[in-house]
């Protein structure tokens, strides 16, 4: 298992987290949309569901150093 998978698979639990949240948010304040949480809710936790493995994917490599460094942005040692 490559270490991007391994970071994504750990990253997938978060940000599945984030956009049910958000999303649940969304839903309870918005009047027109709160009508119809029971149909929303469920449709919601579907879309987290799928989105957040490929979101997870695309976030995995910027927390690695090794894309910093090639960036030339590398992170300089706090005791140098």
């Amino acid at each position: 298992m490559s270490t991007r998978t391994q970071i994504a698979s750990l990253l997938a639990l978060m940000v599945n987290a984030m956009i049910f949240g958000f999303g649940v948010i969304a839903i309870l304040t918005v009047p027109s949309l709160n009508a119809h949480a029971a149909i929303l809710i469920p449709a919601l936790v579907v879309m987290a569901l799928f989105a957040s493995p490929v979101i997870s994917w695309l976030i995995a490599p910027r927390l690695r150093a090794r894309y910093w460094a090639q960036q030339g942005k590398a992170p300089q040692a706090a005791f140098e």
